[in-house]
């Protein structure tokens, strides 16, 4: 039966619901009875089961640092090579030439959503110092975007903050897999991070959100293998189940951004395939990965990080790739973040950064990506105008891209066709 929100989900007598360890403001808002029986019941159900998955990174680091190279998967060649898609990407979801990412601070979301992109990751990680101060307040506002409430004043300035009549859609991302909330404990251990930032969100927003076509929609972070994608869609199922929504209501995108998960592509989207909207480049940390996968290896070590672009082989090959595998499979290709930035005050700096973030985008629009990513309001314009002249429509996911092969076999350069 789907859960009562005004009275507290139940566990299994035998398990004990989760224990906050600190009060801080707001809490009383978001750590409700009900949506901490809802995470407690989340890490009952799938907490040995993600602690199974982590130490099975472990194992697979070290093969890879007695020798063993990254590659594709003999069991799955069937996945692979298989003709078949994903469930329909929904109409919200379209279009999305232009996504923003920011933190979950409140004038930067009120500023995030009102810059005229497509999308708005919400980000509970990387750009989230992951204070539980910040992580609470950061649920907060998701209630008050939720409510049409979400506002600002600003004392120091005088300047009010509100949302326009367009604002951008919202895409949140949990924290990854790896991560746990010490602050909030349940037998004896931390919850995890990932299953707590979920729990939270589905619980309290999802069922609005379906309600009005906005959501819930989520990126999924630092996925290394097909088993973890195909952990996620057992949570989804069961939070759809328990929440009240219909199977396949929240739809995710998962970033490609580990040297692992790379040649696991295909297999990703297969576990995800009712509840998955597109793959992601996440470069930057595609490159730590590289250097944490292989750090034992010494033909494959890098140069400095400033002389990584997306032109080099193996960067090129892996965009490649995703963009070939996201259109086959009927889903998003989303391209990654440029690391130029507005540069106020210094006209020839700025122009500068303005000319790199257009090439990047060029390439990644004319290599088939459907969108892209941007860290600063000021540049939407910018990537907007690269995209709406070479991609009319909202996407181009009907354009397949089968052309790509990366040649010879190289462990950060997944082949073509595996």
């Amino acid at each position: 039966m789907p859960l009562d929100h005004s009275a507290p989900a139940v566990l299994p007598p035998a398990i004990q619901p989760p224990v906050v360890l600190r009060a801080v403001a707001g809490a009383d808002h978001v750590l409700t009875a009900g949506a901490l029986a809802f995470v407690g019941q989340l890490q009952a159900r799938f907490g040995l089961r993600l602690h199974s998955l982590m130490v099975a990174r472990q194992r697979r680091q070290e093969r890879f640092d007695r020798g063993e190279l990254p590659d594709y998967l003999p069991e799955t060649r069937a996945i692979r090579r298989g003709i078949w898609q994903a469930a329909p990407v929904p109409t919200a979801l379209l279009d999305r030439r232009v996504e923003i990412t920011g933190p979950v601070d409140r004038k930067m979301m009120i500023n995030a959503l009102n810059s005229g992109a497509n999308v708005f990751m919400a980000d509970f990680e990387d750009a989230t110092a992951p204070t539980f101060a910040n992580i609470i307040a950061g649920h907060a506002n998701m209630l008050d975007y939720r409510d049409g409430t979400l506002t600002h004043d600003d004392a120091k300035t005088g300047r009010s903050y509100r949302l326009g009549p367009n604002p951008a859609l919202l895409i949140l991302r949990p924290r990854g897999l790896h991560m746990v909330e010490s602050n909030v404990i349940m037998g004896g251990q931390p919850v995890s991070a990932a299953l707590f930032d979920f729990g939270l969100s589905i619980f309290h927003n999802g069922r609005a959100l379906a309600a009005s076509g906005r959501g819930p929609f989520y990126y999924l972070p630092k996925l290394e293998s097909h088993r973890e994608a195909r952990l996620w869609n057992d949570i989804f199922l069961f939070a759809q189940e328990q929440v009240g929504l219909a199977p396949g209501t929240i739809k995710a995108t998962v970033l490609i951004e580990t040297l692992p998960a790379a040649f696991e592509m295909d297999e990703i989207i297969w576990e995800l395939r009712d509840h998955i909207a597109g793959l992601n480049c996440g470069r930057w940390d595609y490159i730590f990965s590289y250097i944490k996968t292989l750090r034992n290896h010494g033909a494959y070590v890098l140069p400095d990080r400033a002389e990584i672009t997306m032109d080099r082989a193996f960067l090129a090959t892996y965009a490649a790739r995703l963009v070939k595998v996201c259109h086959r499979r009927g889903i998003h290709a989303m391209g990654g973040m440029s690391a130029a930035i507005p540069v106020p005050g210094n006209p020839a700096a700025h122009d500068a950064a303005l000319a790199q973030v257009r090439a990047d985008k060029l390439r990644e629009v004319e290599l088939g990506h459907d969108g892209t990513w941007i860290a600063h309001p000021d540049l939407v314009p910018v990537a907007r105008a690269v995209f709406d002249a070479a991609m009319p429509g909202p996407n181009q996911i009907r354009r397949p891209r089968q052309d790509y092969s990366s040649g010879a076999r190289q462990p950060a350069a997944p082949l073509a066709n595996g």
